[in-house]
């Protein structure tokens, strides 16, 4: 009996696939725990349609990535702190502040989470950080960390 798993099941399929299971399985398993739905033409048109509006959903959102991706190459991001001596940071520079930063100085939102910071930069300088928007779509950042001015 051919039908359409609604989740995946192990050993069977992904979600949203066609598959062939045995009659018994399938009426005394599948369906009635919502596994599955049997491949009527309806339910396999409706499948169809869910799988193309996917397709561009994810289209649109690595258009939005790839061009957010272009404004991330072109800006250099300035970050201004306090530090003691040998160019040490009081407290740390984290992908938070650097999410924040992006925000409030270039309007560019990006999440804090995609920002890939293998650990805090504690020291002045100039550092490539890596932000992960989409699958295949990682630009870096330039980021320069620079002394507050004392009066």
């Amino acid at each position: 009996m051919k039908v359409i798993l609604t989740r995946d099941v192990k050993g069977l399929g992904k979600k949203d696939e066609m598959v062939n299971a045995k009659d018994g399985y399938a009426r005394n398993y599948l369906i009635p725990k919502g596994y599955a739905i049997e491949a009527s033409a309806s339910n396999i048109n409706i499948m169809n349609a869910k799988i193309k509006s996917e397709e561009l959903k994810n289209e649109r959102e690595q258009d939005k990535a790839r061009n957010l991706a272009e404004k991330i190459k072109e800006t250099e991001l300035v970050i201004t702190t306090k530090a003691g001596e040998n160019g040490k940071l009081f407290g740390s520079i984290t992908g938070k502040d650097i999410a924040e930063r992006l925000k409030s100085q270039y309007n560019l939102d990006v999440d804090r989470k995609k920002i890939n910071l293998p650990e805090a930069i504690k020291a002045l300088g100039s550092f490539d950080v890596e932000i992960k928007l989409a699958k295949g779509i990682h630009p870096k950042l330039k980021v320069s960390i620079v002394e507050e001015k004392k009066e």
